[in-house]
C-alpha cells in the first residue's frame, strides 16, 4: 500500500496549508468505498463485489502536512425502482453542492453505460458545478489500448473534464490522485482533528460491516432488501463489546433465506462481520443477530426514517 504521510504533531495549520471537500460521486460498484479506504490507508467503508453497498453519506478525513481533504463517500448514482433508491440518489445529489471539488469515479475497464450517461447529463447541467476530475478505475483490469480508447469515451461525456487512471484495489496511483486533490483546493485551516479519520462512530460502522456480510453472503436481490438496525452496543470494558442487531427483510421467504437451514447463513454472516468489527475495534466482540420481516420496507417513507434513512426534503 502507498503511504500517505500524515501530519507531524509539531505542524501547525496555516498559511499554504489547504482544506476543503470533495464529493465522491459515481454508479454503483465501481469502486468508490474502496478508493476511500486505499487513500485513507484503513477501512471505514463497507466494500462487497454486489452495487449499491453504500446507502449513506460517509465522511472519510485524510490530513497530512500539507491539506486536509474531507471526503464525501456517497451511494451510487442508478436508475431507481424505490424510495430507497430515490433517497440514494437524493444523498449523492446534494453532495454536489458541498464539494469543493467532484470526484467522479468510473470504471474504465468497460465503456461508459446508460447510468454514467446520466450522471454526466447532471454534471454538465449543474449551476455553478465546482472542478470535475474524472477518476478512470480499474486499470488492472484492461490493456493500455483498451485504456486509452475509454479514456477518450468517458471524457467526451463531459467536454474539457480532466482525468486519472489508477487501480484502487492494487492501490495505483493513490499517491499521485491526492496530490492533485491537494493542489485544486483552496487554502485553509482544518475542519477537523487531524487524528480524525471519519465522522462515523463505532457503532454506525459496526451497523455497516454487518450489512457488508449480508452482501457478500447472499445472492441475487435478497441483500438489496436487508436493512440493518442496531439494537445494542455495549462497552464491556477496553477489550469487549456486545452487540445486538436486526436484520429487516420484505417477504417471509426470505428470511429464510437469510437464516439458511439450521440457522447456517445467520451463522456465516455473523462470524464474517464479528471479524470485521474486531479488526475495526481491536476488541473481542459477541455480535448477536436476528431477523425479522417489515414488508416493502424500501417504499415506505416511516421504515426509511426508523431505519436511519432520513429522506432529505426535495
Amino acid at each position: 500500500m502507498q503511504q500517505i504521510d500524515p501530519m507531524p504533531e509539531n505542524s501547525e495549520p496555516g498559511g499554504s496549508f489547504k482544506s476543503g471537500f470533495v464529493a465522491v460521486i459515481g454508479r454503483p460498484n465501481v469502486g468508490k468505498s474502496t478508493l476511500l479506504n486505499a487513500i485513507l490507508g484503513q477501512k471505514i467503508a463497507a466494500v462487497s463485489p454486489k452495487p449499491q453497498t453504500t446507502r449513506k453519506q460517509q465522511l472519510g478525513i485524510l490530513t497530512t502536512d500539507q491539506a486536509q481533504i474531507v471526503f464525501m463517500d456517497t451511494p451510487g448514482m442508478h436508475i431507481s425502482r424505490h424510495k430507497l433508491g430515490d433517497y440514494m440518489n437524493k444523498v449523492a445529489e446534494l453532495a454536489l453542492f458541498d464539494g469543493e471539488l467532484i470526484l467522479w469515479i468510473v470504471d474504465v475497464s468497460v465503456a461508459p453505460t446508460e447510468e454514467d450517461r446520466l450522471i454526466a447529463e447532471k454534471l454538465s447541467a449543474f449551476p455553478r458545478r465546482p472542478e470535475l476530475l474524472i477518476v478512470l478505475n480499474k486499470i488492472d483490469l484492461m490493456s493500455p489500448d483498451k485504456l486509452a480508447q475509454n479514456q477518450v469515451l468517458y471524457q467526451n461525456l463531459v467536454p474539457g473534464s480532466e482525468s486519472i487512471a489508477l487501480s484502487a484495489s492494487l492501490h495505483k496511483g493513490i499517491a499521485e490522485l491526492v496530490q492533485i486533490i491537494i493542489e485544486k483546493l483552496p487554502v485553509g485551516d482544518p475542519y477537523y482533528d487531524e487524528e480524525q479519520v471519519t465522522d462515523y462512530y463505532e457503532r454506525d460502522i459496526a451497523v455497516e460491516l454487518i450489512r457488508e456480510a449480508v452482501m457478500r453472503h447472499l445472492e441475487e436481490e435478497v441483500p438489496h432488501a436487508v436493512a440493518v438496525r442496531l439494537d445494542t452496543y455495549e462497552d464491556r470494558g477496553e477489550e469487549q463489546a456486545y452487540i445486538m442487531a436486526t436484520l429487516f427483510v420484505e417477504r417471509d421467504s426470505q428470511k429464510g433465506i437469510v437464516i439458511g437451514k439450521q440457522g447456517s447463513m445467520i451463522r456465516e454472516i455473523g462470524k464474517t462481520a464479528r471479524k470485521e468489527i474486531e479488526g475495526m475495534t481491536g476488541r473481542n466482540v459477541y455480535l448477536e443477530l436476528r431477523v425479522k420481516v417489515h414488508k416493502n420496507w424500501r417504499n415506505n417513507p416511516e421504515a426509511l426514517n426508523l431505519m436511519g434513512y432520513i429522506v432529505p426534503d426535495n
